[in-house]
């Protein structure tokens, strides 16, 4: 546990703080590039669809994932070099999954910085060449997913404040409602089966996941896709999302998009977004998602939690 601290650390200072600080300038400006197109139709664009991210703004998946990867590497005995077995503490979590999108994508970027590790699903070895590593990344990321539709279905797992009253208030309004996650689709159907109810979640008028793009958040395809399905165009789209990768994905498929943040995104800057809030709660409604703010409402000032 030491050693990954240390390689936390590490990365937080070198190549993922760079990873994260280059991220963050391309960001800023493709959501100010966003921000621009969108504020040229937004006066003529109405509501006609809501669209929720699932981790993160459905739940607060974060440690649930954290904790279902670490099981993982356990159950594999999943080793990296000085490292031993590999651990991810909080702190390097939330670096990771404000960096990378996906659960696939985030152990490839972790293994290529810190070396392919041995492993019990090659017998002990490390992948020698891109099938077998696409064979480990493939293997994990089942077994994770099993672990983590456990956790789920313990039912110690609810819903984030006011997701479900705005789903059914906005369906009751007449809206489309969807979901895009970037989480791989067999755990993103589960986990909202579990936690919308079988009613909710097969009245959905569009569901994507990470299986359904090749490329995912902060690429807007998953959102413009979505888009096409609803029938609407991306300016008759409001996002729901909670972090800065979620937020540009939005933007750049030219939709409107409010924030629910988490601990783990609250510090992030959020520009572009029409709303930034702690939880959906009682506060927000459709009414207030069908008129364009003039100023962005933010309530981190008031939650220091």
């Amino acid at each position: 546990m030491q050693a990954l601290r240390g390689l936390g650390s590490r990365c937080n200072r070198s190549g993922a703080a760079c990873s994260c600080k280059g991220r963050q300038r391309l960001a800023g400006q493709a959501t100010r590039q966003g921000v621009s197109r969108l504020r040229t139709i937004r006066a003529q664009a109405s509501l006609k669809a809501l669209v929720f991210d699932c981790d993160g703004v459905i739940l607060e998946s974060e440690d649930l994932h954290r904790r279902a990867y670490n099981a993982t590497f356990q159950h594999f005995n999943v080793q990296c070099g000085v490292i031993g077995l590999i651990d991810w503490d909080e702190q390097f979590y939330d670096m990771l999954q404000n960096t990378v999108g996906g659960g696939k994508p985030k152990m490839r970027w972790y293994f290529n910085r810190q070396g392919w590790p041995t492993s019990s699903v090659l017998s002990g070895r490390a992948p020698s060449n891109e099938q077998e590593q696409a064979l480990l990344i493939d293997t994990l990321q089942d077994w994770k997913t099993e672990k983590y539709q456990q956790m789920i279905g313990s039912g110690e797992v609810v819903p984030r404040p006011g997701v479900l009253r705005l789903m059914d208030e906005a369906r009751s309004a007449g809206l489309k409602v969807a979901v895009c996650s970037a989480a791989t689709k067999s755990s993103v159907v589960f986990t909202l089966k579990s936690l919308l109810g079988e009613q909710r979640f097969s009245s959905l008028d569009c569901f994507l996941a990470g299986d359904d793009v090749d490329k995912k958040k902060p690429d807007p395809t998953i959102y413009r896709i979505a888009a096409g399905k609803l029938g609407v165009d991306p300016s008759e789209c409001v996002v729901v999302e909670d972090s800065s990768i979620g937020l540009q994905a939005a933007l750049e498929a030219g939709m409107r998009c409010i924030i629910t943040y988490t601990p783990s995104t609250k510090q992030q800057a959020f520009e572009g977004a029409d709303m930034i809030m702690h939880e959906l709660g009682g506060r927000l409604s459709v009414r207030d998602l069908m008129t364009q703010p003039t100023a962005v409402q933010d309530d981190r000032a008031a939650h220091t939690r």
